[in-house]
């Protein structure tokens, strides 16, 4: 069977639906159909029913998706040991992390990086989901985390603070201890705010990218509880809190350990690991 094909299959079965499996795949939604079709033609069974609600994976579909699985494990660990004993410092790196972190804070690092390391091409994920490092969706994750995966290397770099913040303009138009007049930016779960200097207020709106979060409160929607290395520098806002312990997140940096010796990899994380910990006093809080 065509790999190709294989990793076509596991992003429809693992998306859920033909259009979420092509953005994953940076391909057009009808490549995904047609390499499935033809792949069903090839080996003369049916892998999905095809329904109004999208595709549905069949029995032999879900038999299929082990062996799959299987051979995406294989691969990636052959690819991994392969790029692990590169040490020329050149070539592609991919990196995952938050828009945040990309295109505000580290991108004058980010630059000066691929001007020292000329022949080093960096690719940068922005996602706030986890790349998976062992099938090599990344080789070098940027990560907020309290646990990060056990099967991967790094370091905790430090521990990045939150802090309740609004423009002024909403504090000037705003009783911020009245819950029928005020409100929280949200953001996910929404057990920090009883912690908060401000544990009556509501939580309207879900925004789970940061640079949107920092845009709602700019804008006066409501306050929100932002990094302090996006709200401090912001002079739109007035920071209203100390720091909390809750929500707060490590920043670690991390890599899988058969890459530990690729030479490229190496040098980028040892860059961007000095380059983060010299803005300590930014994402610590300290402002």
């Amino acid at each position: 069977m065509n790999w190709d094909d294989i990793k076509i299959f596991l992003a429809l079965m693992r998306a859920g639906s033909v259009r979420a499996a092509a953005e994953k795949l940076g391909i057009s939604h009808s490549t995904v159909a047609r390499r499935i079709e033809a792949m069903e033609q090839k080996l003369a069974v049916r892998l999905f029913d095809r329904l109004p609600s999208g595709y549905v994976v069949t029995t032999i579909g879900e038999d299929m998706l082990k062996v799959a699985e299987q051979v995406e494990t294989d691969l990636g660990g052959l690819e991994r040991r392969i790029l692990g004993h590169d040490h020329k410092l050149a070539g592609r790196i991919t990196v995952t992390m938050v828009d945040a972190l990309a295109t505000g804070l580290l991108m004058p690092h980010l630059t000066e990086f691929t001007e020292k390391y000329s022949e080093i091409e960096l690719e940068i994920d922005v996602t706030y989901d986890t790349a998976n490092l062992s099938n090599r969706e990344a080789d070098v994750a940027i990560r907020f985390s309290q646990h990060p995966p056990e099967l991967l290397i790094g370091r905790r770099l430090l521990t990045c603070a939150t802090a309740a913040y609004a423009s002024q303009e909403y504090i000037d138009r705003h009783d911020l201890d009245d819950p029928a007049k005020s409100r929280w930016i949200g953001f996910g779960a929404h057990d920090w705010v009883k912690k908060s200097a401000f544990p009556t207020l509501p939580v309207k709106g879900t925004f789970v990218s940061l640079m949107v979060q920092l845009e709602a409160c700019r804008h006066g929607m409501g306050m929100g509880m932002l990094p302090c290395f996006l709200g401090d520098p912001e002079p739109a806002l007035r920071r209203l809190s100390p720091p909390l312990q809750n929500p707060n997140f490590d920043l670690w940096l991390l890599t899988h350990p058969d890459t530990r010796t690729n030479a490229r990899i190496r040098a980028f994380k040892d860059f961007i690991a000095e380059a983060i910990i010299s803005h300590r006093p930014l994402l610590e809080g300290q402002g």
